[in-house]
């Protein structure tokens, strides 16, 4: 390993460790560090989605935590909270409910446990190393939040003077952001978690609905107190002008779809991924994904969407695709082959985690390589059959990557020309060394891949 690469270690290292200080207060060191405007904690971070309800029989807190370290050895540092909040009864969906139609901002959830079983799990959480982000729904509350009764203003109201409902979202009322008094209650529900818990960040549900003078005030807030990590529901340019470090990848997403179906050539990518660097700010972070809670309960994501085989070289992508901070939802591990229904208690049932080997092997080169940091530069590579097969570099300090991606389902052979590719390499998920050089043909099974480190 070069002394850059060892010196790029010794940083991240420093960035996501932990300790404690007298009082027990987690303090995670190299918390003030940023990098282009982000944290710099989440350069080489990758998110996943926690769903409290269905992770386990029990769906609390308590027995969330007992999954931590399992969680750690397969690399995850990022751990994304679904609403933690309680869920309002009047007009509720199903038996228990839409997470996202919140009755109380600065309450937990009975059915998860209580706010001590909280902080218990962001403090041990913290000092395991891990990073704490939980979901905020500020669009709109539950139809029976006590603003309805006490602050009736605080709503988008009908000529009757009702509330309305946004969507077919019948079990919540949208909130509005022209009344000046909203947007400070807002704020301090979303400080209370930061003084109460020292969570490091907020997912904004669609954050696009939201006035964006409602997120030009309360982030920079927010950043005062602490260095957090603000990603919005959304994959349009403007959330990153208003304060956002990250975005969705919804037009990448949709076009994965339509090329593991055989719709379009693997070269597709490039319209989606060109246009947006051409609306979004060129430090903007995006989360990509292959599944998360909605795509999952709602559009068969990941079984339907990349099933089979097909999944690995698509996850591979988020891994390792240029600015990207990559998202792994609850159960993608194991895997369940199935919808999570949204409403109901549905547990997961965890226990071969047939893919954890393989996302480890990903997560942990993209924490530890510079080349894969979000900011790191990004190649992509012209092969003798682009119609199949997406390659690309990424390099930075002196590292660099390699990925050889099959997206289809035919055994493809394939040349890469481009003379950047040169140099001895190790392969990551078969440890072969390999002396790449200008012209090196590649063979790839189908929805074959291959991602080499220099």
């Amino acid at each position: 390993m070069s002394f850059n690469k060892l010196l790029y270690v010794a940083l991240v290292a420093l960035t996501i460790s932990s300790c404690s200080n007298p009082s027990g207060k987690s303090v995670v060191t190299g918390d003030t560090l940023t990098v282009d405007g982000h944290p710099a904690w989440i350069m080489n971070s990758n998110i996943y989605e926690v769903n409290v309800r269905q992770y386990t029989a029990e769906g609390t807190f308590n027995a969330f935590a007992k999954h931590l370290d399992r969680l750690k050895e397969m690399g995850v540092h990022t751990l994304w909270f679904m609403p933690i909040n309680p869920i309002s009864k009047v007009d509720r969906k199903g038996t228990l409910g839409s997470y996202y139609a919140v009755s109380s901002y600065t309450a937990i959830n009975p059915e998860y446990g209580n706010l001590e079983d909280w902080n218990a799990l962001v403090k041990k959480a913290h000092e395991m190393g891990f990073k704490v982000v939980i979901d905020w729904v500020p669009n709109h509350t539950g139809a029976d939040h006590p603003w309805l009764k006490s602050h009736p203003n605080f709503y988008v109201q009908d000529s009757t003077g009702k509330a309305i409902s946004q969507f077919d979202w019948t079990d919540t009322r949208k909130l509005n952001y022209k009344n000046p008094e909203l947007v400070d209650s807002m704020i301090a529900s979303m400080q209370y978690w930061l003084k109460t818990s020292d969570i490091d960040g907020f997912r904004c549900d669609v954050a696009p609905e939201v006035a964006d003078s409602f997120w030009l005030k309360a982030i920079p807030i927010l950043k005062k107190e602490k260095n957090i990590f603000m990603l919005a529901e959304g994959d349009m340019g403007r959330m990153h002008k208003v304060g956002f470090d990250a975005t969705y990848t919804w037009s990448e997403f949709s076009m994965m779809k339509l090329i593991a179906a055989g719709k379009r050539p693997a070269f597709a990518l490039d319209s989606v991924a060109n246009k947006n660097d051409s609306t979004f700010p060129s430090n903007a972070l995006r989360m990509y994904f292959t599944s998360d809670h909605d795509e999952n309960s709602w559009n068969k994501a990941d079984y339907g969407t990349t099933p089979g085989e097909s999944h690995a070289p698509f996850a591979v992508l988020t891994q390792t695709m240029k600015r990207s901070v990559p998202l792994i939802y609850s159960s993608q591990e194991e895997p369940l082959l199935r919808a999570i229904p949204f409403f109901e208690k549905d547990t997961i049932p965890f226990g071969k985690y047939a893919r954890a080997p393989f996302y480890k092997k990903l997560l942990n080169l993209h924490t530890n390589s510079p080349a894969l940091a979000a900011n790191a530069d990004f190649k992509k590579l012209v092969s003798s059959a682009d119609a199949s097969v997406y390659a690309f570099t990424r390099s930075a300090k002196g590292s660099k990557v390699l990925v050889v991606l099959n997206f289809t389902a035919k055994a493809q052979s394939v040349t890469i020309a481009d003379a950047s590719i040169a140099g001895d390499a190790t392969e990551l998920f078969t440890a072969a060394k390999s002396s790449i050089k200008a012209g090196q043909s590649f063979s790839l099974p189908a929805w074959g891949y291959q991602v080499y480190t220099y």
